[in-house]
């Protein structure tokens, strides 16, 4: 559950990142050139210094960047790396609840059997508020049958999924201003596709990045896959993480609907020094929402998740 500290906050960024030091030294021992340059940002490993840059009001959720154990390790080793990770995001929040208010945990995509137990242990029995999964997972969609378990649980226990973009590492042309909205946006179309929300009703998604190209191409999924569909992609819910931009933004609440968006932010990541948390805030209050809507954007949506 959330921190009771959160109470003191009236803006929850569910969507901020951490490289805990565990997780990086871990997998640099195996694979030393594994930390992408934006991986680099210093606030990432400096807690302190995170900690003191969160601005007032708000408290964060915190999740590890994509440095997956999977994806360097073995099985049983990448679920014991996993576990420590999880362990460190925990302390964390425990360290300083006023401005860390939960994490969400990790689980190692190579052991679902190890990634079901994690679940148990860290979120259904410990104090983490739900799982991130990323678009892909050991090169296979996230929708890949062996994966399948892992929606189930988090359905079962009506526990939320953070979904994440990551690289599609068959294509030679990746970028990170576009490659990753394709990729979210193509995650999301699987989910729907698969009829996940269908077959796992309490199923819950936040999408980081506004839902990514869904908003701008609603119309498209109407008309070209079906009312059925249309409405199944207003189930997930999405961030407001597009670095400011109200036109933007307004196009995301006109479709996923004011209870389904989510403050979130990317920190400390997207606007130097210290991230987009004051750029998405303003974007937010710029908008022409009543003062209810206002704050289920900025807590209430989440809380209520819980």
């Amino acid at each position: 559950m959330i921190n009771q500290n959160e109470d003191h906050a009236k803006i929850i960024d569910v969507f901020a990142h951490t490289l805990p030091t565990q997780l990086k030294q871990k997998v640099l021992a195996v694979a030393p050139d594994a930390i992408a340059p934006w991986m680099r940002q210093p606030l990432l490993n400096d807690i302190a210094a995170d900690k003191d840059s969160i601005l007032p009001g708000q408290a964060e959720i915190l999740s590890a960047v994509n440095l997956n154990p999977e994806d360097y390790m073995a099985p049983n080793e990448a679920a014991d790396v996993t576990r420590q990770a999880n362990e460190a995001l925990i302390s964390i929040c425990q360290q300083y609840p006023q401005q860390f208010a939960g994490s969400v945990a990790m689980v190692p995509m190579n052991n679902v059997p190890e990634a079901l137990k994690i679940i148990d242990d860290d979120v259904v029995h410990g104090p983490m508020l739900g799982i991130q999964l990323f678009t892909r997972a050991l090169k296979k969609p996230i929708t890949a049958t062996e994966f399948q378990p892992i929606f189930q649980k988090m359905a079962d226990i009506d526990a939320p999924i953070w979904l994440h973009p990551i690289f599609d590492e068959t294509k030679t042309d990746n970028n990170i201003t576009f490659s990753w909205e394709y990729e979210q946006t193509l995650a999301m179309n699987n989910i729907v596709n698969a009829q996940y929300f269908s077959q796992y009703p309490n199923l819950k998604v936040i999408v980081h990045h506004a839902g990514a190209m869904v908003p701008y191409f609603a119309e498209r999924i109407r008309y070209i896959q079906g009312e059925a569909n249309y409405q199944a992609f207003k189930k997930f819910y999405v961030d407001t993480a597009i670095l400011g931009n109200p036109n933007a933004l307004a196009l995301a609440i006109a479709f996923f609907g004011t209870d389904h968006v989510l403050f979130g932010t990317d920190e400390p990541l997207g606007v130097p020094p210290i991230g987009a948390s004051q750029v998405i805030e303003d974007a937010i209050n710029a908008l022409p929402l009543s003062e209810s809507d206002r704050e289920k954007i900025f807590k209430t949506n989440f809380v209520q998740l819980h």
